[in-house]
C-alpha cells in the first residue's frame, strides 16, 4: 500500500485557508462603496422566492414532531401544564433556525453557487477582473447580506408557524387545554431565546452564502465541475451548520441561565 504524499495530505489544509481567506475578503468588501442595492433587492427576493414556501411546509411538521415527542415525555412526568413551554424553546432554540438554515443552504445556497459557477466557467468573472471590478464586491457582498436578510425573516416564519402546528397538535391529538398551552410560554422561555435563534439564523445564512460563492468561483471542468461545486456547497454547509450550532449553543447555556419554572 502506498504511502500518503504530503501534499495530498495537506491539500484539506490548504481548502481551509483559501476558503477562511475569501471569508475574510467578502468581510472586509462588506464596507466599500458603492454598494450594489439593485443586486441585493434581486437577490433577497430570489432567495426568498425559492425557500419560504419549503419553509413554511417544513415548520409544519417540525413543530407536530416536538410537540409530540415533549408532550409525550413530559405526560409520563405528569408535568402537562409546561408542554407549551417546552415545545416553544425547542422551536425558537433549534428547530427554527436549523429548519431555516437547511431550505437556504438546499435551495438559496446551490442556485448562488450554480450561477456564479456557471459565471466562472465561461470566464465572466475573468472578464470583470480584467476591467477592474471586484467580483467578490459586485456579486458575492450582495448574495451574502441577502441570504442574512432572509434567514433572519424566515426564522421569525418556521417559529410562528411551528408554534401554531405544536399548538394544534398538542390540542387535538393528544387532549391538551389551549389556555395550559398558551399560559406556559412564559414559565421556562425568555427573551434572551429568541435573540439567540435570530444570531444563528444570522451567522448560518452568512455561511450558507460565503460556502455557496466559495464554491461557485472556484468550479472548474466544465458543467460537471458546476454541478460538482453545488453538491459540495451544499454538503460543507450542512458540516458546518451542525458545528457551529453546537457551539454557539454551549456558549448560550454558559452565558444566560437557564429559567426555572
Amino acid at each position: 500500500m502506498s504511502s500518503l504524499s504530503p501534499a495530498r495530505v495537506l491539500r484539506p489544509v490548504g481548502t481551509a485557508g483559501r476558503f477562511f481567506a475569501f471569508g475574510l475578503d467578502v468581510a472586509r468588501n462588506l464596507f466599500r462603496r458603492p454598494f450594489q442595492l439593485r443586486e441585493f433587492i434581486q437577490q433577497a427576493w430570489f432567495i426568498a422566492s425559492v425557500t419560504i414556501v419549503p419553509t413554511a411546509l417544513v415548520a409544519i411538521p417540525f413543530g407536530a414532531v416536538i410537540a409530540l415527542q415533549v408532550g409525550g415525555l413530559i405526560k409520563q412526568f405528569g408535568a402537562q401544564s409546561f408542554v407549551g413551554s417546552a415545545s416553544v424553546l425547542a422551536v425558537v432554540r433549534e428547530a427554527g433556525p436549523i429548519a431555516t438554515a437547511l431550505l437556504i443552504a438546499g435551495a438559496g445556497g446551490s442556485a448562488i453557487a450554480a450561477d456564479l459557477g456557471a459565471r466562472k466557467i465561461r470566464e465572466e468573472l475573468d472578464a470583470m477582473m480584467v476591467l477592474g471590478i471586484d467580483p467578490i464586491q459586485r456579486l458575492v457582498v450582495p448574495r451574502v447580506l441577502a441570504c442574512m436578510l432572509v434567514s433572519v425573516f424566515l426564522n421569525g416564519m418556521v417559529s410562528v408557524v411551528g408554534v401554531a402546528g405544536g399548538y394544534v397538535f398538542n390540542v387535538i391529538l393528544q387532549g391538551g387545554t389551549p389556555g395550559s398551552y398558551l399560559a406556559s410560554f412564559t414559565a421556562l422561555a425568555q427573551l434572551p431565546d429568541v435573540w439567540q435563534g435570530l444570531l444563528k439564523a444570522l451567522i448560518f445564512g452568512l455561511i450558507a452564502a460565503i460556502v455557496a460563492a466559495y464554491m461557485g468561483m472556484n468550479a472548474a471542468g466544465g458543467p460537471k465541475g458546476v454541478g460538482d461545486a453545488v453538491n459540495m456547497s451544499v454538503v460543507v454547509t450542512f458540516m458546518l451548520l451542525f458545528v457551529v450550532n453546537f457551539v454557539i449553543s454551549a456558549i448560550y447555556f454558559q452565558v444566560v441561565p437557564a429559567k426555572t419554572g
